[in-house]
Protein backbone atom coordinates (compact mmCIF):
# COMPACT_ATOMS: atom_id res chain seq x y z
CA UNK A 1 0.00 0.00 0.00
CA UNK A 2 0.95 3.72 -0.68
CA UNK A 3 0.63 6.70 1.77
CA UNK A 4 2.78 9.95 2.20
CA UNK A 5 4.11 12.00 4.54
CA UNK A 6 3.83 15.41 5.01
CA UNK A 7 7.44 16.85 6.30
CA UNK A 8 8.12 14.91 9.11
CA UNK A 9 6.71 11.47 10.28
CA UNK A 10 4.00 10.67 11.64
CA UNK A 11 2.47 13.45 9.77
CA UNK A 12 0.83 11.62 7.13
CA UNK A 13 -1.10 13.15 4.25
CA UNK A 14 -5.16 13.18 4.82
CA UNK A 15 -7.01 12.18 1.57
CA UNK A 16 -9.76 14.71 1.09
CA UNK A 17 -11.54 16.64 -1.73
CA UNK A 18 -8.73 17.91 -2.91
CA UNK A 19 -6.27 14.71 -2.11
CA UNK A 20 -6.05 11.50 -3.36
CA UNK A 21 -3.53 8.48 -3.38
CA UNK A 22 -3.90 5.91 -5.83
CA UNK A 23 -2.75 2.66 -4.39
CA UNK A 24 -2.42 1.14 -7.86
CA UNK A 25 0.97 3.57 -9.11
CA UNK A 26 1.44 5.44 -5.60
CA UNK A 27 1.31 9.00 -6.98
CA UNK A 28 -0.32 11.85 -4.75
CA UNK A 29 -2.70 14.15 -7.15
CA UNK A 30 -3.60 17.40 -5.19
CA UNK A 31 -5.79 19.33 -7.02
CA UNK A 32 -5.95 23.34 -6.14
CA UNK A 33 -2.73 23.70 -4.40
CA UNK A 34 -2.62 26.50 -1.60
CA UNK A 35 -0.22 27.92 0.53
CA UNK A 36 -0.42 25.24 3.60
CA UNK A 37 0.50 22.35 0.83
CA UNK A 38 3.95 23.36 0.70
CA UNK A 39 6.67 21.29 2.16
CA UNK A 40 8.46 18.00 1.84
CA UNK A 41 6.67 15.05 0.86
CA UNK A 42 7.95 11.73 1.50
CA UNK A 43 6.27 8.18 -0.73
CA UNK A 44 5.93 5.51 2.10
CA UNK A 45 5.38 1.71 0.24
CA UNK A 46 4.19 -1.04 2.91
CA UNK A 47 4.35 -4.84 2.23
CA UNK A 48 0.77 -6.02 3.32
CA UNK A 49 2.51 -9.80 3.36
CA UNK A 50 5.89 -8.74 5.86
CA UNK A 51 4.28 -5.76 7.15
CA UNK A 52 7.19 -3.66 6.26
CA UNK A 53 7.62 -0.45 4.94
CA UNK A 54 10.27 1.60 2.83
CA UNK A 55 10.28 5.37 2.42
CA UNK A 56 11.15 7.32 -0.53
CA UNK A 57 13.04 10.64 -0.85
CA UNK A 58 11.20 13.64 0.10
CA UNK A 59 9.98 15.65 -2.67
CA UNK A 60 9.65 19.51 -2.29
CA UNK A 61 6.49 21.49 -3.42
CA UNK A 62 6.99 24.63 -3.64
CA UNK A 63 5.22 27.35 -5.12
CA UNK A 64 5.87 29.73 -7.85
CA UNK A 65 7.19 33.43 -7.39
CA UNK A 66 6.62 34.16 -11.07
CA UNK A 67 2.74 34.09 -11.03
CA UNK A 68 2.42 31.54 -13.76
CA UNK A 69 0.41 28.27 -13.39
CA UNK A 70 1.22 25.75 -15.03
CA UNK A 71 -1.76 24.84 -18.14
CA UNK A 72 -2.70 21.35 -18.55
CA UNK A 73 -5.09 20.48 -21.66
CA UNK A 74 -8.22 18.85 -20.26
CA UNK A 75 -7.51 15.16 -20.65
CA UNK A 76 -9.03 12.16 -18.61
CA UNK A 77 -6.01 9.91 -17.53
CA UNK A 78 -7.54 6.27 -16.86
CA UNK A 79 -5.12 3.32 -16.32
CA UNK A 80 -7.36 0.34 -16.43
CA UNK A 81 -6.39 -3.36 -17.54
CA UNK A 82 -7.53 -4.48 -20.61
CA UNK A 83 -9.46 -6.90 -18.15
CA UNK A 84 -10.01 -7.28 -14.14
CA UNK A 85 -10.27 -10.87 -13.08
CA UNK A 86 -12.34 -10.70 -9.98
CA UNK A 87 -13.63 -13.13 -7.60
CA UNK A 88 -17.63 -13.04 -6.94
CA UNK A 89 -18.26 -11.08 -3.51
CA UNK A 90 -14.98 -9.08 -4.12
CA UNK A 91 -14.45 -5.02 -4.00
CA UNK A 92 -12.90 -3.67 -7.34
CA UNK A 93 -11.51 -0.27 -7.01
CA UNK A 94 -10.80 1.22 -10.26
CA UNK A 95 -8.88 4.88 -10.56
CA UNK A 96 -10.20 7.76 -13.00
CA UNK A 97 -8.74 11.27 -12.96
CA UNK A 98 -9.52 14.44 -14.83
CA UNK A 99 -6.64 16.64 -15.27
CA UNK A 100 -6.99 20.55 -16.12
CA UNK A 101 -7.84 23.86 -16.14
Amino acid sequence: SFAWIFNEYPSFVQEDSRRFVSQETGHLYIAKVEPSDVGNYTCVVTSTATNSQVLGSPTPLVLRTDGVMGEYEPKIEVQFPETLPAAKGSTVKLECFALGK
